[in-house]
């Protein structure tokens, strides 16, 4: 009878797996220095002076209008999610099912087409349509991200213990207020690092406002990036577009953890 040899623990199995994916990336990194030609690399997507050239434009007009249709759209999801959210937990059942089908509607559907809706499509069933490129943008980035802020905001509502609102009733306060300042401002503590999220969600969505049309006021950052891309015939305004995103979202994303570390040590 043959003897195996001893096996490994499952440590030393983690270990050689990690010690082999670090070989791995050595030899990518090897075959990378050998066989890529890195002049043509840095001409077509790293060229520091068609880079220069885009500033501070892309910071004082393309950025400025990212952040602006970000925090209006923002604005516009957080209270129609918070009026579905509490029309999800209605007693009332047409409000419960209304809300349902809203945030089930507009939660499967790709964020392009909700744009495109009420961009194109709504004027056209209706004859209405929303004054201006800022307004247009906001509303339909607002209802792209009002069905998931709705359900971020109903889990935050029902995580508060039902002690609070029975005691704040029984010292007589109404359920409006003793929602208002009871449950509310308890939910928002829960779910701040999850809106924080939805946040950073709705600025990269804005990248798909071109198709609405734009300005020279209303350019963000991705039509930005894309028509200095064609006007220079390279990808250097995109890398750079790219950094700018991460200039805004690495920061967001890192207070959301921080503030998630911090409730959760609480």
């Amino acid at each position: 009878m043959s003897d195996a040899g001893p096996r490994l623990s499952r440590t030393q199995r983690t270990r050689l797996w990690r010690w082999i994916g670090y070989g791995l990336l050595a030899v990518v990194g090897v075959l990378a220095l050998v066989f890529v030609d890195w002049g043509t690399l840095q001409e077509n997507f790293f060229d520091p002076e068609i880079a220069r050239d885009l500033f501070p434009e892309v910071i004082t007009e393309a950025a400025r209008a990212t952040l602006i249709f970000s925090t209006l759209g923002f604005s516009i999801a957080f209270a129609l999610g918070l009026l579905l959210s509490v029309m999800k937990l209605s007693p009332v059942t047409p409000y419960r099912w209304l809300a349902t089908i809203y945030i089930e509607v507009f939660r499967g559907l790709p964020a392009l087409v909700t744009i495109l809706f009420v961009g194109f499509g709504l004027p056209l069933a209706t004859g209405f349509r929303l004054p201006g490129t800022w307004t247009t943008g906001a509303v339909a980035l607002g209802i792209v991200g009002s069905a998931y802020i709705a359900e971020t905001l109903r889990a935050g509502i029902q995580a508060v213990p039902p002690g609070q609102v029975e005691a704040a009733r029984s010292l007589g306060m109404k359920p409006a207020t003793a929602f208002l300042t009871v449950t509310l401002p308890q939910a928002l503590r829960v779910v701040l690092p999850p809106l924080t999220n939805e946040f950073v969600l709705l600025l990269k969505d804005s990248s798909l406002l071109f198709f609405l049309g734009t300005t020279a006021t209303t350019k963000e950052l991705a039509k930005f990036g894309r028509d200095a891309s064609i006007e220079q015939f390279n990808s250097t305004p995109l890398i750079v577009v790219g950094l700018v995103y991460l200039a805004i979202t690495v920061p967001l994303t890192q207070v959301a953890a921080w503030i998630e570390r911090r409730l959760s040590t609480r």
